[in-house]
């Protein structure tokens, strides 16, 4: 292990990296269950789904690790497994069977971008400006997760005017015919006699008050703590659905409907259509969540070189592709890397080994599904904000003073959380710079790729 992670060089240790893997795993262990949830609503087997889930996350934690010597944890990502479920098959009517084949297609499209070096392209052409706001994105988009998960903060379902009148004390009968009376999506503070508020405050204190102390596994041991003190107060609870130690999968295993592709009365020129803006969401969506990962923990982690670029970005990246492939076939969606790498990255993990761990762990999941589950959103919580507080120090880097570096910048920041999207707020970004580029005249000048990629996001806000 010394050799091959090249320990030394990278300046850890086994059991640091040990550490880090089983920070990143509890971090991120609520996909076993969250996942499983969401695709059996299509009508897909639960215990099929879930070991699919913990297979296709240790195949692409394995291949970040051993491939690409990163410590980047990978799984079916939540968004896109929503997506998978609400968009393609409730919204659009499709059969789960034909959602796999266009999950498997996408991961095929994820491979030739990588063989062909184009998605290591479109990483170069984000500009420095962006790519420094996307760690500042992802840490207050994590740090929302974290305090929505725990109820510290929660969205506010009321009538607009009934909002109003509570704080301001006005007469609801003056505001009518003014307010619009629309149910509104407003963050405000959750509700405070929930136990589970104070189980993260008070896990979020452990791993600051150790990480000032320099402890080293801090988010991992206020995890722990957190964890012995919501079961020794019975906040925690077993799954619904637990996993019992079989391994078969035959209900999802190799059940892609390529039929989809075709329509019921052969090729059709609308199903095509459909089918390329939907696969096209699941391609585009991965790959910035993808982006704005992996230069959001590397960044973290140390691991860009001078230029700001991550080396051995194509071995990192068919990791991705691979996973997403392979899961298709076993039976979930697309797999991703996961912005939880960063509890693992700031735990110490600065190599592949990190990723061995999660993904071994992930394999022991198989059969010990419901322990995993003793781990409460509080313990999880607490940790996704600290990392969320770590990883903000990266908008320092951005000159404010450069409107043409700080309006992306900015679009980047801001949209992240407010539209629950790491891909929304690396799309307008873009968006903005290359139309700042153009104002300014400076259109000649700008990365293809890039413009490229503006242009894409543009056609998928109209088409979609």
């Amino acid at each position: 292990m010394q050799n091959f992670f090249q320990l030394a060089e990278r300046g850890t240790t086994v059991n640091r990296e040990l550490v880090a893997g089983l920070t990143t795993f509890s971090t991120m262990a609520y996909i076993i269950i969250v996942s499983p949830s969401l695709l059996s609503q299509t009508g897909m087997d639960f215990q099929a789904v879930t070991i699919a889930t913990c297979i296709a996350a240790a195949i692409g934690c394995l291949l970040s690790g051993l491939l690409a010597n990163y410590p980047f944890a990978q799984a079916p990502g939540i968004g896109l497994s929503a997506f998978f479920v609400y968009g393609v098959v409730f919204q659009a009517g499709y059969t789960w069977q034909g959602a796999l084949a266009i999950v498997f297609l996408s991961g095929l499209i994820f491979i030739f971008l990588t063989a062909t070096g184009a998605r290591a392209a479109i990483l170069e052409a984000i500009p420095p400006g962006v790519r420094n706001a996307i760690p500042a994105g992802i840490g207050l988009f994590i740090a929302l997760i974290g305090l929505n998960n725990a109820g510290v903060v929660d969205v506010n379902q009321g009538p607009v005017i009934d909002i109003i009148a509570a704080n301001t004390g006005a007469d609801t009968g003056s505001l009518i015919g003014k307010v619009s009376d629309a149910p509104p999506q407003i963050w405000q503070f959750g509700d405070f006699s929930d136990p589970t508020i104070y189980l993260t405050l008070v896990g979020l204190l452990i791993m600051v008050v150790l990480s000032v102390w320099r402890v080293g596994g801090a988010i991992l041991i206020g995890i722990a703590a957190i964890t012995f003190l919501s079961f020794t107060l019975g906040e925690t609870s077993l799954p619904d659905h637990p996993v019992s130690g079989s391994l078969d999968i035959s209900a999802t295993f190799l059940q892609l409907d390529f039929g989809v592709f075709l329509g019921a009365d052969g090729f059709n020129v609308a199903v095509f259509l459909n089918l390329f803006f939907i696969t096209l969401a699941f391609t585009m969506v991965d790959l910035l969540d993808t982006v704005g990962t992996l230069y959001g923990t590397a960044d973290k982690g140390g691991f860009l070189n001078r230029e700001g670029k991550l080396p051995r970005i194509n071995k990192a990246l068919m990791a991705d592709a691979v996973a997403t492939t392979a899961g298709a076939l076993l039976g979930t969606s697309t797999t991703t890397t996961y912005i939880e790498s960063g509890s693992g990255i700031a735990a110490g993990g600065k190599t592949g080994l990190t990723a061995v761990v999660v993904a071994a762990l992930f394999l022991l999941c198989i059969f010990l599904a419901p322990l995993v589950a003793l781990i409460p959103v509080s313990a999880t919580s607490a940790a996704l904000v600290m990392v969320g507080i770590l990883m903000l120090g990266s908008v320092s880097k951005i000159d404010f003073t450069e409107l043409e570096v700080a309006v992306p910048a900015f679009m980047v920041i801001v949209l992240m959380p407010f539209t629950y999207s790491i891909a929304n707020g690396i799309g307008a970004g873009i968006i903005a710079y290359v139309l700042i580029k153009i104002a300014k005249g400076e259109g000649r000048r700008l990365h293809p790729v890039a413009a490229i990629i503006a242009l894409l996001f543009v056609a998928r806000y109209i088409v979609l």
